[in-house]
């Protein structure tokens, strides 16, 4: 993957930790839309489950994805 030469210094991060931080924001993306589970998300982003549901809050996204339909149905059983 080509990035421009500037981005390291612009997000002030070495490559290592930018390529780390870009599986975690693609993982949280993915899972968010409903593409991976949390366990599939958290072995894409290379970190454990915990680690993955623990950065969730960083990119706004609730660990929680259900809709209100599926919250109905689980509570009443229907």
């Amino acid at each position: 993957m080509e990035l421009p030469r500037g981005i390291f210094a612009a997000l002030r991060q070495d490559p290592p930790n930018f390529i780390r931080q870009m599986r975690l924001a693609a993982a949280a993306k993915w899972y968010e839309i409903g593409l991976l589970s949390q366990a599939k998300a958290a072995e894409v982003a290379g970190v454990s489950r915990s680690e993955f549901l623990a950065s969730l809050a960083h990119f706004n996204v609730s660990p929680f994805q259900y809709d209100a339909d599926e919250i109905v149905k689980e509570v009443t059983g229907a």
